[in-house]
């Protein structure tokens, strides 16, 4: 296996995947009960469980692995939010729809420290002519890793999740940089400004999956 070439003058990068319950009403507000940084080489720098501030209403098993037992071990949300950011600062952010993460984490940086491999353009083109050109963590990973995840009973392992991310990441690293270059033709300077969006509306009833077993009278 040959040598992987660095992009010069790179900052330092790690990747981060966090796991949601469901709070308030029904359950729908999303807050952060797990979160993971790993670093470029996949090696996990941060794992904990972290307690909501508000009471856990649906802990989305099936797909956080979240349940109430790993809550008898975590920690309150304002100390892993201290923790975590301490982690991130002054790095660049690897991670799969980088938006929610944020969100739970109620942590904002500059869009110039991310690196979402859900809105990498050279992934969507490296992802175009396969059979199946989704652009879902599992199915990338599958088909450009040719790895296999989320395919436990138990949920989603953040673990897991960032460092696949990270693999995404490294496997298109250096033309993604380069063309975040403000020199380079489709770089920053050269492209339409890209625009928050609010995703909220994807917590409505008609987003969730039919058979969810929830009780909100």
């Amino acid at each position: 296996m040959g040598c992987r070439t660095r992009h010069p003058g790179k900052m330092e990068r790690v990747a981060i995947d966090c796991e949601m319950v469901g709070t308030g009403p029904c359950g729908k507000t999303s807050e952060l009960a797990r979160c993971t940084v790993v670093s470029y080489d996949g090696d996990v720098i941060y794992d904990k469980y972290i307690l909501p501030e508000c009471p856990i209403v649906d802990y989305r098993t099936r797909w956080s692995g979240i349940t109430w037992k790993h809550m008898r071990k975590a920690i309150p949300f304002r100390i892993a939010q201290g923790e975590i950011i301490q982690i991130l600062k002054d790095k660049i952010v690897v991670g799969h729809a980088l938006h929610n993460d944020f969100r739970a984490l109620k942590y904002f940086p500059s869009r110039a420290w991310r690196r979402d491999t859900s809105q990498c353009p050279l992934l969507k083109k490296k992802i175009a002519s396969t059979l199946k050109p989704s652009m879902s963590l599992k199915n990338l990973t599958h088909q450009l890793l040719h790895k296999d995840i989320q395919v436990g009973k138990h949920g989603h392992s953040s673990v897991e999740d960032a460092q696949a991310s990270m693999e995404l990441y490294r496997l298109v690293e250096i033309p993604w940089e380069e063309l975040l270059t403000p020199s380079h033709p489709m770089g920053p300077s050269h492209s339409t400004p890209e625009v928050d969006t609010d995703h909220s509306c994807y917590m409505d009833d008609q987003y969730w999956p039919k058979d969810l077993d929830i009780d909100c009278k």
